[in-house]
């Protein structure tokens, strides 16, 4: 199951490396507003569903996604993070 969140995470380090033209990943990895917008935008809509009781799985897809395409826009990398976490472990 996190397969999934790996592999669009090699996506997204592929396109940094290997843009593909009209890409919207590759919009959101170059431009680091664009991917901080989404990422509030993404995060209200989920909140917005939670409330409603509707949509609440696609919605955090879509956090997902917006999350791990803006943390790798600004090189912040998920393993970095796999580690802190795992450095709160008691």
């Amino acid at each position: 199951m996190l397969k999934i969140l790996e592999d669009l995470i090699l996506l997204a380090r592929e396109r940094k490396v290997n843009p593909v033209k009209d890409s919207y990943t590759n919009k959101l990895l170059t431009n680091k507003l664009l991917a901080k917008e989404k990422v509030f935008e993404e995060i209200n809509e989920l909140f917005e569903a939670v409330n409603d009781n509707s949509n609440t799985i696609h919605e955090a897809a879509d956090l997902l996604y917006h999350l791990i395409m803006y943390l790798e826009s600004n090189n912040i990398k998920i393993e970095e993070i796999m580690n802190e976490l795992s450095s709160r472990r008691k």
